[in-house]
Protein backbone atom coordinates (compact mmCIF):
# COMPACT_ATOMS: atom_id res chain seq x y z
CA UNK A 1 0.00 0.00 0.00
CA UNK A 2 2.81 2.36 0.91
CA UNK A 3 4.56 1.61 -2.40
CA UNK A 4 1.33 2.36 -4.29
CA UNK A 5 0.93 5.69 -2.48
CA UNK A 6 4.58 6.58 -3.17
CA UNK A 7 4.20 5.83 -6.90
CA UNK A 8 0.98 7.87 -6.98
CA UNK A 9 2.79 10.77 -5.27
CA UNK A 10 5.61 10.59 -7.83
CA UNK A 11 3.10 10.82 -10.67
CA UNK A 12 1.44 13.87 -9.12
CA UNK A 13 4.83 15.53 -8.69
CA UNK A 14 5.71 14.74 -12.32
CA UNK A 15 2.46 16.34 -13.50
CA UNK A 16 3.07 19.42 -11.35
CA UNK A 17 6.62 19.72 -12.67
CA UNK A 18 5.40 19.41 -16.24
CA UNK A 19 2.85 22.15 -15.57
CA UNK A 20 5.57 24.44 -14.25
CA UNK A 21 7.68 23.68 -17.33
CA UNK A 22 4.60 24.26 -19.55
CA UNK A 23 4.86 20.75 -20.99
CA UNK A 24 2.34 17.95 -21.12
CA UNK A 25 3.88 14.68 -19.89
CA UNK A 26 4.81 12.42 -22.78
CA UNK A 27 5.70 8.75 -23.11
CA UNK A 28 9.22 8.92 -24.55
CA UNK A 29 11.67 6.29 -25.79
CA UNK A 30 15.42 6.83 -25.89
CA UNK A 31 17.36 4.36 -28.03
CA UNK A 32 20.86 3.82 -26.64
CA UNK A 33 21.96 3.60 -22.98
CA UNK A 34 25.36 5.21 -23.52
CA UNK A 35 26.43 8.52 -22.02
CA UNK A 36 24.18 10.67 -24.20
CA UNK A 37 21.11 8.44 -23.91
CA UNK A 38 21.40 8.09 -20.13
CA UNK A 39 21.90 11.81 -19.53
CA UNK A 40 19.09 12.78 -21.91
CA UNK A 41 16.83 10.33 -20.08
CA UNK A 42 17.61 12.09 -16.77
CA UNK A 43 16.74 15.48 -18.28
CA UNK A 44 13.48 14.22 -19.79
CA UNK A 45 12.41 12.39 -16.64
CA UNK A 46 13.04 15.48 -14.51
CA UNK A 47 10.88 17.44 -16.94
CA UNK A 48 7.97 15.20 -16.00
CA UNK A 49 7.97 12.64 -18.83
CA UNK A 50 7.81 8.84 -18.72
CA UNK A 51 11.11 7.61 -20.19
CA UNK A 52 12.16 4.16 -21.38
CA UNK A 53 15.69 3.49 -22.65
CA UNK A 54 16.30 0.62 -25.09
CA UNK A 55 19.70 -0.94 -25.72
CA UNK A 56 20.70 -3.97 -27.75
CA UNK A 57 23.64 -4.55 -25.39
CA UNK A 58 23.51 -6.08 -21.91
CA UNK A 59 23.60 -3.82 -18.88
CA UNK A 60 27.15 -2.43 -18.84
CA UNK A 61 27.10 -2.61 -15.03
CA UNK A 62 27.03 -6.41 -15.22
CA UNK A 63 29.89 -6.99 -17.67
CA UNK A 64 33.57 -6.19 -18.10
CA UNK A 65 34.12 -3.16 -20.33
CA UNK A 66 35.09 -3.97 -23.91
CA UNK A 67 38.67 -2.66 -24.25
CA UNK A 68 37.70 -0.31 -27.10
CA UNK A 69 37.75 2.93 -25.14
CA UNK A 70 39.73 6.12 -25.07
CA UNK A 71 39.42 7.82 -21.71
CA UNK A 72 37.04 10.76 -21.83
CA UNK A 73 38.06 14.39 -21.36
CA UNK A 74 35.25 16.27 -19.66
CA UNK A 75 35.52 20.02 -20.22
CA UNK A 76 33.40 23.12 -19.57
CA UNK A 77 30.53 22.28 -21.94
CA UNK A 78 30.10 18.86 -20.39
CA UNK A 79 30.30 20.17 -16.83
CA UNK A 80 27.75 22.88 -17.62
CA UNK A 81 25.26 20.25 -18.78
CA UNK A 82 25.86 18.02 -15.75
CA UNK A 83 25.55 21.01 -13.39
CA UNK A 84 22.20 22.03 -14.90
CA UNK A 85 20.66 18.71 -13.89
CA UNK A 86 22.41 18.59 -10.50
CA UNK A 87 24.84 15.68 -10.94
CA UNK A 88 28.13 17.54 -11.47
CA UNK A 89 29.44 16.81 -7.94
CA UNK A 90 28.68 13.09 -8.25
CA UNK A 91 30.63 12.84 -11.49
CA UNK A 92 33.62 14.82 -10.19
CA UNK A 93 34.12 12.09 -7.58
CA UNK A 94 35.20 9.71 -10.37
CA UNK A 95 37.26 12.17 -12.47
CA UNK A 96 40.85 13.46 -12.32
CA UNK A 97 41.77 17.03 -13.35
CA UNK A 98 44.48 17.38 -16.00
CA UNK A 99 46.05 20.84 -15.96
CA UNK A 100 48.67 20.28 -18.65
CA UNK A 101 50.03 18.15 -21.45
CA UNK A 102 53.15 16.11 -20.75
CA UNK A 103 55.10 15.87 -24.00
CA UNK A 104 57.31 12.81 -24.46
CA UNK A 105 59.29 13.95 -27.50
CA UNK A 106 61.76 11.40 -28.82
CA UNK A 107 65.29 12.02 -27.51
CA UNK A 108 64.31 14.92 -25.23
CA UNK A 109 63.32 15.26 -21.56
CA UNK A 110 59.60 15.41 -20.78
CA UNK A 111 58.26 18.95 -20.94
CA UNK A 112 54.86 20.34 -19.98
CA UNK A 113 52.35 22.65 -21.65
CA UNK A 114 49.59 24.17 -19.52
CA UNK A 115 46.15 23.81 -21.08
CA UNK A 116 44.89 27.23 -20.16
CA UNK A 117 44.99 29.79 -17.40
CA UNK A 118 45.82 28.77 -13.85
CA UNK A 119 43.20 26.36 -12.53
CA UNK A 120 41.79 25.45 -15.95
CA UNK A 121 41.75 21.71 -16.59
CA UNK A 122 40.17 18.96 -18.59
CA UNK A 123 39.06 15.97 -16.53
CA UNK A 124 40.05 12.38 -17.25
CA UNK A 125 37.32 9.83 -16.67
CA UNK A 126 36.84 6.20 -17.65
CA UNK A 127 34.05 5.77 -20.20
CA UNK A 128 32.89 2.54 -18.58
CA UNK A 129 32.90 4.01 -15.08
CA UNK A 130 30.99 7.11 -16.20
CA UNK A 131 28.45 5.10 -18.19
CA UNK A 132 27.70 2.86 -15.21
CA UNK A 133 27.28 5.91 -12.98
CA UNK A 134 24.97 7.64 -15.44
CA UNK A 135 22.71 4.59 -15.68
CA UNK A 136 22.55 4.41 -11.88
CA UNK A 137 21.60 8.08 -11.68
CA UNK A 138 18.98 7.68 -14.43
CA UNK A 139 17.40 4.68 -12.68
CA UNK A 140 17.35 6.59 -9.41
CA UNK A 141 15.44 9.34 -11.22
CA UNK A 142 12.82 6.82 -12.36
CA UNK A 143 13.99 5.98 -15.89
CA UNK A 144 13.15 2.47 -17.10
CA UNK A 145 15.89 0.53 -18.96
CA UNK A 146 15.30 -2.36 -21.35
CA UNK A 147 18.65 -4.03 -21.98
CA UNK A 148 19.28 -6.86 -24.48
CA UNK A 149 16.43 -5.54 -26.61
CA UNK A 150 17.41 -4.73 -30.17
CA UNK A 151 15.58 -2.00 -32.03
CA UNK A 152 15.35 -3.07 -35.67
CA UNK A 153 12.97 -0.51 -37.12
CA UNK A 154 10.92 2.59 -36.39
CA UNK A 155 7.68 3.93 -37.83
CA UNK A 156 8.71 7.58 -37.99
CA UNK A 157 5.28 9.29 -38.34
CA UNK A 158 3.82 7.35 -35.41
CA UNK A 159 6.97 6.93 -33.27
CA UNK A 160 6.55 3.16 -33.04
CA UNK A 161 9.65 1.09 -32.22
CA UNK A 162 10.03 -2.51 -33.35
CA UNK A 163 12.30 -4.83 -31.37
CA UNK A 164 13.18 -8.50 -31.57
CA UNK A 165 15.92 -11.08 -31.16
CA UNK A 166 16.79 -11.12 -34.86
CA UNK A 167 16.17 -8.83 -37.82
CA UNK A 168 14.09 -11.45 -39.63
CA UNK A 169 12.37 -12.91 -36.59
CA UNK A 170 9.22 -11.91 -34.73
CA UNK A 171 9.10 -8.28 -33.56
CA UNK A 172 7.36 -6.47 -30.72
CA UNK A 173 5.87 -3.02 -31.33
CA UNK A 174 6.13 -0.19 -28.80
CA UNK A 175 4.08 2.95 -29.35
CA UNK A 176 5.55 6.24 -28.04
CA UNK A 177 4.82 9.93 -28.26
CA UNK A 178 8.47 10.78 -29.03
CA UNK A 179 11.64 8.85 -29.84
CA UNK A 180 15.22 10.06 -29.41
CA UNK A 181 17.98 8.25 -31.30
CA UNK A 182 21.12 8.18 -29.13
CA UNK A 183 22.46 4.93 -30.55
CA UNK A 184 25.81 6.11 -31.88
CA UNK A 185 27.58 6.60 -35.18
CA UNK A 186 25.82 3.61 -36.77
CA UNK A 187 22.39 4.52 -35.41
CA UNK A 188 19.45 2.32 -36.31
CA UNK A 189 17.11 5.28 -35.95
CA UNK A 190 19.16 7.40 -38.35
CA UNK A 191 19.36 4.45 -40.74
CA UNK A 192 15.57 4.59 -41.17
CA UNK A 193 15.65 8.40 -41.55
CA UNK A 194 18.28 8.03 -44.31
CA UNK A 195 15.73 6.29 -46.53
CA UNK A 196 13.65 9.42 -46.76
CA UNK A 197 13.94 11.90 -49.60
CA UNK A 198 16.39 14.82 -49.23
CA UNK A 199 18.23 13.33 -46.27
CA UNK A 200 21.93 14.23 -46.54
CA UNK A 201 24.43 11.74 -45.16
CA UNK A 202 28.18 11.22 -45.36
CA UNK A 203 30.80 9.23 -43.50
CA UNK A 204 34.56 9.44 -43.73
CA UNK A 205 36.92 6.94 -42.13
CA UNK A 206 40.50 8.07 -41.54
CA UNK A 207 43.41 5.75 -42.30
CA UNK A 208 44.48 5.76 -38.65
CA UNK A 209 43.17 3.14 -36.24
CA UNK A 210 43.44 2.95 -32.48
CA UNK A 211 44.01 0.31 -29.84
CA UNK A 212 43.38 0.61 -26.11
CA UNK A 213 46.33 -0.36 -23.91
CA UNK A 214 47.04 -0.07 -20.17
CA UNK A 215 49.91 1.22 -18.07
CA UNK A 216 49.30 -0.42 -14.68
CA UNK A 217 49.68 1.27 -11.30
CA UNK A 218 52.74 0.92 -9.10
CA UNK A 219 52.61 -1.86 -6.53
CA UNK A 220 51.45 0.65 -3.91
CA UNK A 221 48.60 1.89 -6.15
CA UNK A 222 50.25 5.17 -7.16
CA UNK A 223 50.56 6.43 -10.74
CA UNK A 224 53.75 5.72 -12.69
CA UNK A 225 53.47 9.06 -14.51
CA UNK A 226 52.30 12.49 -13.41
CA UNK A 227 48.59 11.95 -12.73
CA UNK A 228 47.47 15.51 -13.47
CA UNK A 229 48.80 15.51 -17.04
CA UNK A 230 47.58 14.26 -20.39
CA UNK A 231 50.62 12.32 -21.65
CA UNK A 232 51.39 12.46 -25.38
CA UNK A 233 54.16 10.72 -27.34
CA UNK A 234 54.02 12.48 -30.77
CA UNK A 235 55.69 10.54 -33.57
CA UNK A 236 54.62 12.18 -36.83
CA UNK A 237 51.85 10.16 -38.45
CA UNK A 238 51.26 8.11 -35.30
CA UNK A 239 51.21 8.71 -31.55
CA UNK A 240 50.66 7.22 -28.13
CA UNK A 241 48.62 8.87 -25.34
CA UNK A 242 47.89 8.08 -21.71
CA UNK A 243 45.21 9.38 -19.34
CA UNK A 244 45.03 8.57 -15.60
CA UNK A 245 42.47 6.46 -13.75
CA UNK A 246 41.50 6.55 -10.08
CA UNK A 247 43.11 3.16 -9.39
CA UNK A 248 46.61 4.41 -10.32
CA UNK A 249 46.61 2.96 -13.82
CA UNK A 250 46.59 4.86 -17.13
CA UNK A 251 44.30 4.07 -20.01
CA UNK A 252 46.64 4.51 -22.94
CA UNK A 253 45.85 4.52 -26.63
CA UNK A 254 48.04 3.82 -29.64
CA UNK A 255 46.99 5.66 -32.81
CA UNK A 256 48.65 4.03 -35.82
CA UNK A 257 47.98 3.61 -39.56
CA UNK A 258 46.12 0.43 -40.46
CA UNK A 259 48.55 -0.39 -43.28
CA UNK A 260 52.11 0.54 -44.24
CA UNK A 261 55.69 0.10 -43.04
CA UNK A 262 54.82 1.30 -39.53
CA UNK A 263 51.28 0.12 -38.95
CA UNK A 264 49.01 -2.28 -37.13
CA UNK A 265 49.29 -4.58 -40.14
CA UNK A 266 53.10 -4.74 -39.80
CA UNK A 267 53.07 -5.87 -36.13
CA UNK A 268 52.18 -9.54 -36.12
CA UNK A 269 54.11 -11.04 -33.18
CA UNK A 270 54.93 -10.13 -29.57
CA UNK A 271 58.58 -9.72 -30.44
CA UNK A 272 57.64 -7.23 -33.20
CA UNK A 273 55.40 -5.37 -30.74
CA UNK A 274 58.20 -5.18 -28.16
CA UNK A 275 60.65 -3.95 -30.78
CA UNK A 276 58.12 -1.31 -31.86
CA UNK A 277 57.66 0.04 -28.32
CA UNK A 278 61.42 -0.07 -27.58
CA UNK A 279 62.10 1.93 -30.74
CA UNK A 280 59.41 4.58 -30.52
CA UNK A 281 58.36 4.69 -26.86
CA UNK A 282 61.44 3.67 -24.87
CA UNK A 283 60.32 5.42 -21.67
CA UNK A 284 57.44 2.93 -21.25
CA UNK A 285 59.77 -0.05 -21.68
CA UNK A 286 59.15 -1.24 -18.11
CA UNK A 287 55.50 -1.81 -19.02
CA UNK A 288 56.36 -3.84 -22.12
CA UNK A 289 54.72 -7.09 -20.99
CA UNK A 290 51.36 -5.51 -20.19
CA UNK A 291 51.41 -3.34 -23.33
CA UNK A 292 52.20 -6.20 -25.69
CA UNK A 293 49.64 -8.45 -23.99
CA UNK A 294 46.96 -5.77 -24.44
CA UNK A 295 48.14 -5.17 -28.01
CA UNK A 296 47.02 -8.63 -29.11
CA UNK A 297 44.09 -9.00 -26.70
CA UNK A 298 42.28 -5.76 -27.53
CA UNK A 299 40.69 -5.02 -30.92
CA UNK A 300 41.97 -2.47 -33.40
CA UNK A 301 39.19 0.05 -33.93
CA UNK A 302 38.40 2.52 -36.70
CA UNK A 303 37.49 6.22 -36.43
CA UNK A 304 34.84 7.93 -38.48
CA UNK A 305 33.43 11.39 -39.06
CA UNK A 306 29.71 11.15 -39.78
CA UNK A 307 27.52 14.05 -40.86
CA UNK A 308 23.82 14.13 -41.69
CA UNK A 309 20.79 16.41 -41.97
CA UNK A 310 18.00 16.78 -40.97
CA UNK A 311 18.38 15.49 -37.44
CA UNK A 312 14.65 15.40 -36.73
CA UNK A 313 11.40 14.07 -38.17
CA UNK A 314 8.29 16.21 -37.61
CA UNK A 315 7.56 16.49 -33.89
CA UNK A 316 8.22 12.77 -33.37
CA UNK A 317 11.89 11.80 -33.68
CA UNK A 318 15.24 13.47 -33.03
CA UNK A 319 18.88 12.37 -33.21
CA UNK A 320 21.26 13.39 -30.42
CA UNK A 321 25.02 12.97 -30.02
CA UNK A 322 27.01 10.63 -32.26
CA UNK A 323 23.90 9.46 -34.10
CA UNK A 324 23.70 13.00 -35.53
CA UNK A 325 27.38 13.99 -35.65
CA UNK A 326 30.11 11.41 -34.95
CA UNK A 327 33.62 12.90 -34.86
CA UNK A 328 37.18 11.67 -34.43
CA UNK A 329 38.38 11.93 -30.80
CA UNK A 330 41.40 14.24 -31.14
CA UNK A 331 39.84 17.31 -29.52
CA UNK A 332 38.23 15.37 -26.70
CA UNK A 333 34.88 16.95 -27.58
CA UNK A 334 32.68 14.08 -28.79
CA UNK A 335 30.96 13.55 -25.45
CA UNK A 336 31.03 17.27 -24.59
CA UNK A 337 29.33 18.11 -27.90
CA UNK A 338 26.66 15.47 -27.26
CA UNK A 339 26.06 16.79 -23.75
CA UNK A 340 25.74 20.29 -25.19
CA UNK A 341 23.05 18.97 -27.58
CA UNK A 342 21.08 17.98 -24.48
CA UNK A 343 21.63 21.36 -22.81
CA UNK A 344 20.35 23.21 -25.88
CA UNK A 345 17.36 20.87 -26.20
CA UNK A 346 16.48 21.53 -22.58
CA UNK A 347 16.69 25.30 -23.10
CA UNK A 348 14.35 25.05 -26.09
CA UNK A 349 11.94 22.82 -24.17
CA UNK A 350 11.76 25.48 -21.44
CA UNK A 351 11.19 28.15 -24.09
CA UNK A 352 8.59 26.46 -26.34
CA UNK A 353 6.74 24.08 -24.01
CA UNK A 354 4.56 21.62 -25.93
CA UNK A 355 5.58 22.83 -29.38
CA UNK A 356 7.90 19.89 -30.11
CA UNK A 357 8.03 20.59 -33.83
CA UNK A 358 9.39 24.08 -33.11
CA UNK A 359 11.77 22.67 -30.47
CA UNK A 360 13.19 20.13 -32.92
CA UNK A 361 13.50 22.61 -35.77
CA UNK A 362 15.37 25.18 -33.66
CA UNK A 363 17.54 22.43 -32.14
CA UNK A 364 18.86 21.11 -35.44
CA UNK A 365 19.36 24.57 -36.95
CA UNK A 366 21.41 25.72 -33.98
CA UNK A 367 23.47 22.56 -33.51
CA UNK A 368 24.27 21.50 -37.08
CA UNK A 369 26.82 24.29 -37.87
CA UNK A 370 28.50 23.72 -34.52
CA UNK A 371 28.69 19.97 -35.06
CA UNK A 372 30.34 20.52 -38.45
CA UNK A 373 32.80 22.96 -36.88
CA UNK A 374 33.95 20.64 -34.10
CA UNK A 375 34.30 17.82 -36.64
CA UNK A 376 36.75 19.98 -38.60
CA UNK A 377 38.62 21.08 -35.47
CA UNK A 378 38.89 17.49 -34.25
CA UNK A 379 40.42 16.30 -37.51
CA UNK A 380 42.95 19.16 -37.50
CA UNK A 381 43.94 18.44 -33.92
CA UNK A 382 45.31 15.02 -34.83
CA UNK A 383 47.92 16.74 -37.00
CA UNK A 384 48.71 19.11 -34.15
CA UNK A 385 49.00 16.41 -31.49
CA UNK A 386 50.97 13.87 -33.52
CA UNK A 387 53.30 16.18 -35.45
CA UNK A 388 53.23 19.86 -34.54
CA UNK A 389 53.63 19.49 -30.76
CA UNK A 390 57.20 18.35 -31.43
CA UNK A 391 57.89 21.13 -33.96
CA UNK A 392 60.00 24.05 -32.54
CA UNK A 393 58.28 26.59 -34.83
CA UNK A 394 54.84 25.48 -33.68
CA UNK A 395 55.90 25.60 -30.04
CA UNK A 396 57.29 29.10 -30.52
CA UNK A 397 54.03 30.21 -32.14
CA UNK A 398 52.04 28.90 -29.21
CA UNK A 399 54.41 30.65 -26.79
CA UNK A 400 53.90 33.97 -28.61
CA UNK A 401 50.13 33.52 -28.57
CA UNK A 402 50.11 32.71 -24.85
CA UNK A 403 52.31 35.71 -24.05
CA UNK A 404 50.14 38.05 -26.12
CA UNK A 405 46.91 36.67 -24.62
CA UNK A 406 48.25 37.23 -21.10
CA UNK A 407 49.01 40.88 -21.90
CA UNK A 408 45.82 41.40 -23.93
CA UNK A 409 43.20 39.04 -22.45
CA UNK A 410 40.27 40.77 -24.11
CA UNK A 411 41.80 40.65 -27.58
CA UNK A 412 43.16 37.12 -27.95
CA UNK A 413 41.73 33.82 -26.72
CA UNK A 414 43.41 30.72 -28.20
CA UNK A 415 41.06 28.49 -30.18
CA UNK A 416 41.72 25.59 -27.77
CA UNK A 417 40.47 27.69 -24.85
CA UNK A 418 37.43 28.81 -26.84
CA UNK A 419 36.54 25.16 -27.45
CA UNK A 420 37.52 23.65 -24.12
CA UNK A 421 37.10 26.34 -21.46
CA UNK A 422 34.04 28.20 -22.73
CA UNK A 423 30.60 27.56 -24.16
CA UNK A 424 31.18 29.80 -27.17
CA UNK A 425 29.67 28.18 -30.31
CA UNK A 426 32.11 25.80 -31.99
CA UNK A 427 31.44 27.56 -35.29
CA UNK A 428 32.66 30.86 -33.81
CA UNK A 429 35.73 29.19 -32.36
CA UNK A 430 36.61 27.74 -35.77
CA UNK A 431 36.12 31.02 -37.64
CA UNK A 432 38.03 33.13 -35.11
CA UNK A 433 40.76 30.50 -34.89
CA UNK A 434 41.25 30.66 -38.66
CA UNK A 435 41.60 34.45 -38.51
CA UNK A 436 44.10 34.16 -35.66
CA UNK A 437 46.11 31.61 -37.63
CA UNK A 438 46.40 34.04 -40.56
CA UNK A 439 47.78 36.67 -38.19
CA UNK A 440 50.25 34.24 -36.65
CA UNK A 441 51.55 33.19 -40.06
CA UNK A 442 52.54 36.82 -40.65
CA UNK A 443 54.07 37.11 -37.19
CA UNK A 444 56.16 33.97 -37.67
CA UNK A 445 57.69 35.53 -40.80
CA UNK A 446 59.15 38.45 -38.82
CA UNK A 447 62.93 38.38 -39.15
CA UNK A 448 64.69 36.96 -36.09
CA UNK A 449 61.37 36.13 -34.42
CA UNK A 450 63.08 33.52 -32.22
CA UNK A 451 65.04 36.25 -30.42
CA UNK A 452 62.31 38.88 -30.08
CA UNK A 453 59.18 36.79 -29.71
CA UNK A 454 58.19 38.59 -26.47
CA UNK A 455 59.18 42.09 -27.61
CA UNK A 456 57.01 45.20 -27.84
CA UNK A 457 57.56 45.16 -31.62
CA UNK A 458 55.83 41.79 -31.96
CA UNK A 459 52.99 42.79 -29.63
CA UNK A 460 52.34 46.01 -31.54
CA UNK A 461 52.36 44.14 -34.85
CA UNK A 462 49.76 41.69 -33.55
CA UNK A 463 47.59 44.57 -32.32
CA UNK A 464 47.90 46.23 -35.73
CA UNK A 465 46.87 43.05 -37.56
CA UNK A 466 43.94 42.54 -35.16
CA UNK A 467 42.71 46.08 -35.80
CA UNK A 468 42.71 45.39 -39.56
CA UNK A 469 40.31 42.53 -38.94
Amino acid sequence: MRKHNFVHLLRILAILLAYIMKQTPKDIAVVGSGLIGSLLAIYLKRSGHEVTVFDRRPDIRTIEFSGRSINLALSDRGWKTLHKVGIEKEIKKIAIPLFKRAMHVDGKPIYYQNYGKEGEAIWSISRGLLNRKMIDLAENTGVNFRFNERVWDIDLPDAILYTGETEKGEWKAYDYDLVFGCDGAFSRIRHKMQRRSRFDYSQNFIDIGYKELTIPANDDGTHKLDKNSFHIWPRGNFMFIAMPNLDGSFTSTLFLPFEGDISFESIKTKSQAKAFFKTYFPDVINEMDSLTEDFFKNPTSAMVTMKCYPWTYWDKVALVGDSAHAIVPFYGQGMNAGFEDIYILNELISKYGDDWEHIFEEYQKERKPNADAIAELSYRNFVEMSSKTADPCFLLQKKIEKHFAKNNPGKWIPVYSRVTFSDQPYSDALAIGDEQEKIMQQIMRIQNIEAKWDSLEVEEKMLELLDKN
